[in-house]
């Protein structure tokens, strides 16, 4: 009988155990899901030597940078990856010194970027800005293989309708 007791004690001791047990129990890396397969970070793009092309969406957008992305008629582009292969982040450095970054762990869109910079410039009004324009990104790998330089210009093609009349408007009273 002091057998069985013996053993009672210590199947208790076990139900006890257990109790703390499922808190110990931890399933790993949970984030990891959260990225998408075929997403590269840019630093092990550099240490395998991949290069990366920039989508040519980008030079076409005649976006000004203290507007919001969603007004853009090319909703299509903005869904784009910025980069091929596609990264989960990448700086975006303007001529000036400005630095931001765009974030994405599904891969970086174009819109990311745009969002990302307009984050900077949207309480910028148009005449603060001397190059108001996104012309495009460039990657300089011999400069640095984790971000882009964004280039700027004065204004955008004239077919980009409605917005460039007001500007014309503007520009005959000040005169």
């Amino acid at each position: 009988m002091s057998a069985e007791t013996a053993d009672l004690t210590k199947v208790d001791s076990a139900i006890s155990g257990l109790s703390s047990s499922p808190p110990e129990e931890k399933k790993g890396h949970r984030r990891a899901s959260s990225s998408a397969a075929g997403v590269y970070n840019i630093n092990d793009l550099e240490k395998e030597g991949k290069e990366l092309q920039i989508a040519k969406e980008t030079q076409k957008l005649n976006w000004k940078l203290n507007t919001s992305p969603a007004t853009l008629d090319d909703k299509e582009a903005l869904k784009k990856f910025l980069t091929t292969p596609p990264v989960k982040k990448i700086d975006l450095h303007f001529p000036l010194g400005l630095e931001v970054t765009a974030r994405n762990l599904k891969g970086v869109t174009i819109k990311d970027a745009l969002d990302a910079i307009h984050k900077q410039f949207k309480k910028k009004a148009d005449d603060e800005l001397e190059l108001p324009v996104l012309a495009g990104f460039e990657w300089d790998k011999e400069e640095s293989w984790t971000r882009l330089i964004v280039h700027q210009k004065k204004e955008g093609a004239p077919s980009s309708g409605g917005g460039k009349k007001k500007d014309k408007k503007k520009e005959t009273y000040d005169e």
